[in-house]
């Protein structure tokens, strides 16, 4: 490693890198302002947006039992004839244009609640299926418009005709490359930055305990390893502290230090995390390698006195300390060990990183499973020379110079290809850098070639050197010390899948390698920052300081825990660099409007625009106002209105009295025996209206048989004659039924007290599945605290009350933990959280909150 690549005692940051595919006019953008993705599984329901859109199964899912509450009102053929229509205007919320569908960008107009439709289309809607419309908003004065096309089609149309639906899905030139990356002129991949945490002190490693809880863990080179949780914000208290033990010095280009943490890949389990440092034994530098375990009271710290050396090598010199720990697939620990120091390798008669009796230029692997007794670790049976008694056991690798940042290749989420490979940045000499790809057994050449040239003539003309070659290495003119990255395995942007994402410490240059599958071979395509208004987006840059020190993966694409037992990792490239005072990270601008675009302004909008990136320190959130929204009245059955293309008057709906009721287990009648649920704003569904449909796919065409008399649509049991069907709503003389009373919804909220009840305060109690538990306060805050008082009427959340203020519910269960929300959602089971039911919290820490109607009313 150069001696210039550590800017110690300098503040330092880390970027989050944000690639903009398309270019300024054309920005597809989903509600929520963040970017379009690709599913990580198949969509069922809104299928045409499988590849490509604004949904995950989850929120597929909220649409589909969205439809199923809408089509309950339903007889046959208005399944028939409208199923297709409902089932597409509710999927175009997955629609990778959904911002532009749902006029969610012009902050002088309110946004959609149901997506822009063309002309022509809307007509035919209209005549099919006219008095649809109130039961899709769920608003009974939209019965007023039904039977006027002009005031219909008035409301319903999208006047720009490129976005409207269904043109925005026939449209070639917004449907081009869905998902790509623009280049320059010069080919160069462009991208933006985001910032992710800041105020570090030279940090050298960020790494995810890959646990989920989504934390990430950044190391600093001074010693320190600070705790993040997923919103951001930094604990203040050091996950580990080692300044104390750790070598360094506070002069620019000192490489020894603290240089790696890599967690236990069953760190939740284990508590186990390893550490790569140099100290000073007697006088004699040396790196080494320790076993931390989670501290028992803490699970944002490592115990300091559980430290447990693994192994320790001898420096003979201050440089090329290597300083990468990473576990494979296989379960063992790979450490990445530099060549010693000084200049050439000069230690021995063929240097020592090709002599296999030293550690030092090597690449070692052990075993560190089940080591609570015995030997700290343990040889793994396959090592390629543990047979050799010339050669160290431990060694899996050699020949390398400075390996500098080494990651896993997830492989290719479908086929897998890659999965399982090493790919590291080993830093030359003085002419090439090189990138490699780690095998068992391999000679990576060092110190008889430097890159695919000759250093060592007289080793390099050996021909029992059988080294391997770089995938690819490049001249000094491009950069001095080269900065292993990660290939891009994510689902935001599908045509970066298998790039390989590194940089250059000196010259700041962010480069790609992409592998041919028919040849094998890499080839190159430099990454440059956006130009013009490509980054001029929120919270977006394109500027950042060239010194990367490291790159990392985040573990935020992670499927969330309370909907499935499948995680599916999403790799996010991040920058650390020395001498700045940020940490950036890719993301693609694609979901972001134009420049020219103003951002809707209002009070909920912000609060979603604010979780576009983590927040960069703890800071307390004000209340937060959420007009309580009146509940809709039910509606009767809606029977189909057939077509008519004459012109006719306006549409006079004709009055019946309910139909009469049939004991059945058919799902169709089994919700229409309870009042009718309220339908969300698009993008802010009801999670728990009605219990998901028993089937996660649909088939629109598989509709109730005429011949069976306990569906509706059988024409004697609704009423109709003669064929005929007709339209009864509410509000337009509709007969008055008896309603039987409303069943306990999942996500319904109480408060609790063990003294004084109190309306407005009291202990977070949540009914989940027939049963009333309490509620942890990690991560509660207070929009989680507006989502509980709006349930309850109140318009302000005052205060949330943490460590079981409010008292401890010892007879209930915990039923919910690390409950995060947007303040949007309508219960805390929309938010994100654990799996019901599983927490790692005690009733010490049952939260409780304070609401009231007015901002400032508590006393």
């Amino acid at each position: 490693m150069n001696g210039v690549r550590f800017q110690a005692l300098l503040q330092s940051c880390w970027l989050l890198v944000f690639v903009s595919p398309w270019l300024v006019g054309s920005h597809p953008q989903c509600l929520d302002y963040k970017p379009p993705f690709k599913p990580p599984e198949p969509l069922t329901f809104c299928t045409e947006y499988s590849q490509f859109g604004c949904c995950d199964s989850e929120q597929e899912q909220l649409i589909m039992r969205r439809y199923y509450r809408v089509m309950d009102f339903f007889d046959y053929s208005g399944y028939v004839a409208c199923g297709k229509y409902i089932q597409s205007i509710l999927c175009q919320e997955c629609c990778p244009y959904a911002a532009h569908l749902y006029d969610a960008e012009d902050a002088n107009t309110p946004m959609r609640e149901l997506p822009g439709l063309c002309g022509e289309y809307c007509t035919d809607f209209w005549h099919r299926c006219r008095s649809t419309l109130s039961l899709l908003m769920e608003d009974d004065e939209m019965i007023e418009i039904e039977g006027d096309r002009d005031k219909f089609c008035a409301f319903m149309e999208l006047k720009d005709p490129e976005y409207c639906y269904p043109n925005v899905l026939t449209n070639a030139e917004l449907n081009a490359d869905l998902g790509a990356v623009r280049t320059d002129p010069e080919g160069c991949l462009q991208l933006c930055l985001q910032e992710v945490a800041n105020l570090l002190r030279n940090p050298v490693a960020m790494v995810h305990a890959n646990d989920g809880t989504h934390r990430f863990f950044i190391a600093e080179q001074l010693g320190y390893v600070w705790a993040y949780l997923p919103n951001g914000s930094r604990i203040d208290k050091p996950f580990l502290n080692l300044t104390k033990a750790v070598l360094t010095s506070p002069w620019a280009g000192d490489e020894r230090g603290f240089l790696c943490v890599a967690f236990h890949p069953r760190f939740k389990s284990t508590g186990k995390a390893y550490v790569y440092y140099s100290v000073s034994v007697k006088r004699e530098e040396r790196i080494r390698i320790s076993e931390f375990a989670l501290s028992v009271n803490d699970m944002n710290a490592l115990d300091p006195a559980s430290e447990r050396i693994l192994l320790e090598v001898v420096e003979p010199a201050s440089n090329h300390n290597g300083g990468q720990l990473l576990f494979g697939f296989d379960g063992y620990l790979y450490i990445f060990v530099g060549d010693g120091g000084k200049a050439g390798d000069p230690f021995g008669e063929f240097g020592n990183a090709q002599n296999k009796s030293s550690l030092l230029g090597k690449v070692l692997r052990v075993d560190v499973d089940d080591n609570s007794s015995g030997p700290p670790y343990r040889i793994p049976p396959d090592n390629p020379f543990v047979t050799d008694p010339r050669s160290r056991p431990e060694i899996y690798a050699y020949g390398v110079r400075n390996m500098w940042r080494c990651s896993v290749d997830r492989g290719d989420p479908l086929t897998r290809t890659g999965r399982g490979r090493l790919l590291c940045g080993d830093v030359g000499q003085n002419k090439f850098e090189e990138v490699d790809i780690i095998t068992k057994g391999g000679n990576y050449g060092w110190r008889a070639k430097e890159g695919f040239s000759c250093y060592d003539k007289k080793l390099c003309s050996n021909s029992s050197l059988d080294d391997i070659l770089p995938i690819f290495a490049y001249p000094h003119k491009l950069g001095k010390s080269v900065t292993g990255g990660y290939v891009y395995r994510g689902c935001e942007m599908p045509n970066l899948n298998g790039l390989y994402i590194f940089g250059d410490f000196m010259s700041g240059r962010l480069m790609s390698l992409k592998e041919d599958p028919a040849t094998g071979e890499w080839h190159y395509k430099e990454i440059c920052m956006g130009k013009g208004q490509t980054c001029n987006f929120p919270k977006t840059i394109n500027t950042y300081y060239k010194y990367i020190i490291s790159f990392a993966e985040d573990e935020a694409g992670f499927l969330n825990p309370p909907k499935t037992t499948t995680a599916i990792p999403i790799t996010t490239p991040i920058l650390t660099y020395a001498n700045t005072t940020f940490i950036n990270r890719f993301v693609t601008t694609s979901s972001y409007p134009t420049a020219a675009t103003t951002i809707r302004g209002t009070a909920a909008t912000a609060v979603r625009l604010s979780t576009t990136t983590a927040r960069l320190s703890v800071v307390p959130t004000p209340p937060i106002y959420f007009p309580a929204k009146t509940p809709t009245t039910q509606h009767p059955r809606v029977i189909y209105q057939p077509p008519t293309r004459r012109p006719e008057k306006p549409y006079q709906p004709t009055i019946r009295p309910p139909p009469k009721r049939h004991e059945t287990t058919s799902r169709y009648h089994s919700l229409a025996e309870t009042e009718r649920p309220t339908t969300p704003r698009p993008g802010f569904h009801e999670v728990t209206a009605m219990p998901p449909p028993k089937t996660q796919k649909l088939n629109v065409t598989s509709v109730p048989k005429t011949s069976d008399k306990r569906v509706k649509g059988h024409a004697e049991e609704l009423g109709g004659s003669n064929g005929q069907t007709r339209v009864n709503k509410k509000g337009r003389g509709a007969v008055q039924t008896k309603v039987r009373q409303r069943k306990l919804k999942n996500g319904a909220v109480r408060l609790g007290s063990d003294g004084e009840k109190l309306s407005d305060r009291g202990r977070v109690e949540i009914h989940v599945k027939g049963e009333w538990g309490t509620v942890c306060d990690d991560l509660f805050d207070s929009k989680a605290g507006a989502v509980v008082c709006r349930q309850l009427g109140y318009p302000f959340v005052l205060r949330v009350a943490r460590r079981a203020e409010m008292g401890e519910g010892s007879n209930l269960n915990i039923l919910l933990d690390d409950v995060k929300c947007e303040g949007t959602e309508k219960t805390l089971l929309e938010c994100k959280r654990a799996k019901i039911g599983e927490h790692n919290c005690s009733h010490k820490e049952d939260v409780g909150v304070v609401c009231g109607y007015d901002e400032f009313e508590e006393e």
